[in-house]
């Protein structure tokens, strides 16, 4: 698998924890992924927590991409791990212009193959295609 894969896995596991336990809040939860998992790569760490704080800083417009395209479908209703992938390939697809949207989206569907149920990938699919037709915004590295 590589490094950014293995990013991009990590980033959704504590997005998911992000979900589960927002009291905790980012870095608490940033920190206690480290301290539980030491043995991951700086490099794997560093880019899972810069796609991390991205989708936590930018989550509401994020949220109001991927609802306006999934009809019938409220943010509540929809799986997390369904959810949390879109919610990362949204954040690269909109906000990172150093990534190529069908990579972001292959990763997406490839990662939410592996954890989310057998209608997932279509589903994220489906939004993720809607998203990347939408021109990127940038952001500097201030605003992330």
């Amino acid at each position: 698998m590589g490094l950014r894969r293995e990013s991009r896995e990590l980033a959704l596991q504590i997005l998911y924890a992000l979900d589960s336990n927002s009291a905790s809040g980012l870095q608490q939860t940033l920190q206690t992924f480290r301290e539980e998992q030491p043995e991951v790569n700086s490099r794997v760490r560093a880019f899972a927590e810069g796609l991390v704080q991205g989708v936590y800083g930018q989550r509401d417009l994020i949220d109001q991409a991927i609802k306006a395209r999934s009809k019938n479908w409220s943010l509540t209703r929809m799986p997390r791990v369904d959810l949390n992938v879109m919610r990362l390939a949204a954040y690269e697809l909109m906000f990172r212009s150093d990534i190529p949207k069908k990579v972001t989206i292959n990763e997406a569907i490839e990662i939410v193959r592996r954890y989310g149920d057998k209608e997932s990938p279509a589903f994220v699919n489906g939004i993720l295609d809607e998203i990347e037709a939408c021109p990127k915004t940038e952001i500097t590295s201030e605003e992330q």
